[in-house]
């Protein structure tokens, strides 16, 4: 199967969404399963998995209601509090759900310690006794605390949504590409291809701009590894999502159709246990 393994959906709120600004004005407004179902035909991809956007048991209630509505919605990546004294109760609770596939929290929105805060680690671990994922959502400069937090929790399996968002747009590399190769030597750590061209010049992106953070994307983590993702709708501010998907398409091409149906699938599917 051919999977997009990051996409959100949303009922747009101003408020809650203010993440969301003026100059991202062509996504502020709803993107539900009927929006992308259409779209995901017209590109080849058979299914995705939905990923929080907003931090709360709400938001993965919704996502949850959308999978078992739709089947080419084929996981989620949910939220609960990490630092609550009830998480395991809540997990336990959702644990009812089998289309939810692990978690994530907005961490790049907090201090850049956040993900090896004591507290932050013990909760992630809960993860392991219900067999779920988690998803690392974070800005380069918070790489050393993830770095920190999987060294620490080996038994979970980890993604790194967006390659870590390097600063893309001025062409840094360096520092981020250090932090990721020392990631990448931990074995339960994967990465996402994807939310690439919201990190670049939105309007004036080229595909060699991609090339050298995908680069250090395939030669740390490997293809076994890697998934592509969409990050639709948010990606609409920069690109479209034949553009996205033609973007990693393009690279991963000289690799062969074996390395290509990992990355558009096969390592997703094993991942998430779609």
């Amino acid at each position: 199967m051919t999977i997009d393994a990051h996409q959100h959906f949303w009922h747009f709120d101003p408020i809650r969404d203010s993440w969301i600004t003026d100059d991202m004005a062509a996504i502020q407004r709803d993107f539900l399963p009927a929006d992308l179902e259409p779209i995901l035909a017209q590109n080849g991809i058979d299914g995705c998995v939905a990923v929080q956007a907003s931090q709360s048991e709400e938001e993965t209630r919704f996502l949850t209601s959308m999978a078992q509505s739709y089947d080419f919605v084929m996981g989620v990546v949910g939220w609960v509090d990490f630092q609550s004294a009830q998480l395991s109760e809540r997990l336990e609770a959702f644990s009812q759900h089998p289309e939810i596939k692990g978690y994530r929290h907005v961490a790049q929105a907090e201090p850049d310690d956040f993900l090896a805060r004591p507290s932050v680690v013990e909760g992630i671990r809960k993860l392991a006794e219900f067999n779920l994922t988690y998803d690392i959502l974070i800005y380069p400069t918070q790489l050393k605390a993830a770095l920190q937090l999987v060294k620490a929790v080996p038994e979970v399996n980890f993604v790194i949504d967006h390659l870590a968002k390097p600063y893309i747009k001025k062409q840094e590399i360096n520092r981020w590409s250090n932090f990721m190769t020392e990631i990448a030597k931990h074995k339960h750590v994967s990465c996402k291809l994807s939310g690439m061209v919201t990190e670049a010049d939105w309007h004036h992106w080229s595909k060699k701009d991609f090339f050298p953070y995908l680069d250090v994307a395939f030669e740390h983590f490997g293809p076994d590894r890697l998934m592509f993702g969409s990050d639709w709708p948010v990606c609409l501010v920069a690109a479209n999502y034949t553009q996205v998907k033609n973007l990693v398409d393009d690279y991963v091409a000289p690799w062969g159709d074996e390395v290509r149906a990992k990355v558009f699938g096969g390592n997703a599917t094993l991942f998430y246990k779609l």
